[in-house]
């Protein structure tokens, strides 16, 4: 439960291996390929390695974005449901990277590529279509042939007015003005009225000033022949095809639903390749021999050693330098009950190599403020069963689900345990119902060691109280670090004087002597606060500070902790409205289906509440009394997956 000590590593190969050692590095897992810094063309001892090696990683990017197309179109075609939490089948290492499987999968995922292509085009195609369709019905009545235009003398325009527009006042228009023209409504909708104009063509001039007025616009077809209704039953017959044609596609993409395995199988394949040609970047080449820096930990540098010999590699293992610790990789080691606390520590920040692993610190004040703050035995159960059967259907490996389920199973547990103490199972469930079906029952309260309503004061001291033990404790490590690094007076002048101050202040109060207490916690002030200030006026300035920004601080830490009695307050009150809700109906199905949905929205409400509270806590209360964060996470070069369990 730390952090993993890294070895940095050197090793020379030769070039025609590397594919083998890159291959052997993957299967360990536990090796990451780092840039080499310090190489550059004008060091004469390195030019000749400066030249990267050439990868596929551009290509199989490409592949992977394909398959992950052709997954996407079979889940939305092929009526594929994964569910929330999909189960992850388990592959051999030698299945896995199988190239018997690799071609097939290849030709399906082109097959589907192209299909979603053809898709597109005909989708494309039939909106196409269904423009015409629309542009030629208003139309459809009109018995003339689209290509026409007039005869020798007459010029005829199909043309659309604004929609509302008054026909009969374009009529009279044009009869005023003694103009040789005629206009016919056709059709008309809430959009355009759809005429047809016919005008001697020696007076197309005067027509067009006469309905320049009205907003008249011309409408033409080109390249259509035949009337509008044979057109329109032309394109009802190319839509028909179309749709055909869809289905057909549709239902190729559908039958390639069968070899969905195949594919995930073949995605998590192109992922490792990828991971693999990533790492092969990063090699350093003359053509002959291949170099690379990298991190390996320290535990495991035995199975580099026996992987590196085989090959012939020439190669080193050393400690990193302190100065090289901004750049070493973290990794930390923790067990079943700290290793959940990781959702927690990367969603912060990883820890610096030469800092502290928090995991172990953190972990029971997490578990035991968010069952506090919870309390509840119906929702710890419901958190219990919940990551249970996640963990068992699915067994989840993303970077954050991993961490995530087995977290709710361990909060629901200290949520059962705080529910027991304090009487709370969906609220006060149990005993409204009881009150419902005999209202002279004796059982109005579940058995309880405490109230969260009756007894907040309690509950308030409670939540100061275990707030100062998480306080201390970061005291504590924050005293161990600086006695490490052989600082041991400023340990003692800051926290350890701090230390002693809240003790006799804690004394005073139990005996009843607090003046003594805090003259004497005052002494201790003055002789420790003013270390590492020079000069009188300095040492004044440095214990003014410190007793207003520690007052204060500590103040406002310990208070914040309150809110660990707030979200049990709000969370049983909540609980019990919705019972007492449903109790008021007097009917056992509507109590209990009132009751449900409230105590559903409560569970969901704190359920998020509480964790965002308890991690607020840690990362702001807790994390800043010891904490160095900014470390780089260890990626190695390993085969991640996202569909299947890789064993050996």
């Amino acid at each position: 439960m730390a952090i993993v000590k890294m070895k940095k590593l050197r090793v020379v190969a030769m070039a025609a291996s590397r594919e083998e050692l890159l291959r052997g590095l993957q299967h360990l897992g536990c090796v990451e390929i780092s840039e080499p810094e310090h190489i550059t063309a004008a060091d004469p001892a390195w030019a000749a390695l400066v030249r990267r090696e050439t990868s596929d990683l551009s290509a199989t990017r490409s592949r992977i974005t394909d398959v992950n197309t052709a997954l996407a179109a079979i889940k939305r075609y092929g009526d594929v449901k994964d569910g929330m939490f999909v189960p992850r089948n388990a592959v051999s290492e030698e299945k896995f990277l199988s190239e018997s499987a690799v071609e097939p999968a290849r030709e399906i995922t082109d097959q589907v590529c192209q299909a979603l292509k053809d898709l597109s085009r005909l989708q494309g195609e039939e909106n196409r279509l269904a423009s015409r369709q629309a542009g030629l019905r208003p139309w459809a009545s009109l018995d003339m042939p689209l290509e026409m235009t007039g005869t020798a003398h007459t010029l005829i325009r199909m043309g659309v007015f604004p929609g509302g527009t008054d026909v009969g006042a374009v009529r009279t228009a044009l009869g005023a003005a003694d103009a040789a023209a005629e206009v016919y409504e056709i059709s008309a909708d809430k959009q355009q009225v759809y005429c047809l104009l016919i005008c001697h063509r020696a007076e197309e001039e005067t027509v067009t000033e006469l309905l320049r007025p009205f907003s008249f616009s011309a409408v033409s077809f080109q390249g259509s022949t035949g009337t509008a209704a044979e057109n329109l039953a032309a394109l009802d017959q190319e839509l028909t095809q179309n749709r055909q044609a869809q289905e057909a596609t549709v239902a190729q993409i559908t039958q390639s639903a069968q070899a969905r395995d195949a594919l995930v199988l073949y995605a998590d394949r192109l992922s490792a390749e990828a991971a693999k040609e990533s790492g092969r970047e990063r090699l350093l080449t003359d053509g002959t021999i291949v170099f690379f820096e990298g991190w390996a930990p320290a535990e495991r540098i035995a199975q580099v050693e026996v992987l590196l010999e085989h090959l012939g590699c020439a190669w080193e293992a050393e400690d990193p330098t302190e100065e090289e610790y901004p750049q070493v990789p973290v990794q930390l080691k923790n067990n079943w009950f700290t290793r959940p606390l990781n959702m927690v520590t990367e969603m912060y920040s990883l820890p610096a190599y030469d800092g502290v692993d928090p995991n172990p610190l953190m972990a029971p004040f997490f578990i035991f403020f968010y069952g506090f703050m919870m309390a509840d035995m119906g929702y710890g159960l419901l958190m219990m069963l919940i990551s249970f059967i996640i963990m068992k259907k699915a067994r989840p490996n993303g970077p954050t689900m991993r961490y995530m389920i087995p977290l709710l199973g361990l909060c629901g547990v200290s949520t059962f345990i705080m529910g027991a103490i304090t009487g709370g199972f969906f609220g006060d469930l149990l005993p409204q119902l009881a009150m419902m079906l005999d209202p002279n029952t004796s059982f109005t309260a579940m058995p309880a060691l405490f109230s969260p309503l009756d007894d907040a004061l309690a509950v308030l001291i409670g939540s100061l109280g275990i707030g100062l033990a998480q306080i201390f404790t970061g005291m504590a490590v924050s005293m161990y670090r600086q006695i490490k690094r052989g600082e041991i007076v400023a340990a003692l002048c800051n926290e350890g004087a701090w230390y002693l101050v809240f003790i006799l202040v804690g004394v005073g109060a139990v005996t009843d002597m607090m003046s003594y207490a805090l003259i004497a916690a005052l002494v201790v002030i003055v002789l420790t606060q003013g270390y590492g200030h020079k000069g009188i006026v300095g040492k004044i300035m440095g214990i003014g500070g410190s007793l207003y920004n520690n007052i204060t601080g500590y103040f406002s830490d310990i208070l914040s902790y309150s809110r660990l009695m707030a979200l049990m307050l709000a969370g049983a009150v909540i609980a019990q409205v919705f019972n007492t809700l449903g109790g008021i109906t007097g009917n056992v199905v509507t109590f209990f289906l009132i009751s449900a949905i409230g105590n559903a929205l409560n569970f969901a409400l704190n359920l998020l509440g509480c964790y965002v509270h308890d991690m607020r806590l840690q990362c702001l209360e807790f994390f800043g009394r010891f904490y160095s964060d900014g470390g780089k996470p260890f990626r190695p070069l390993a085969m991640e997956t996202k569909y299947v369990d890789i064993h050996q």
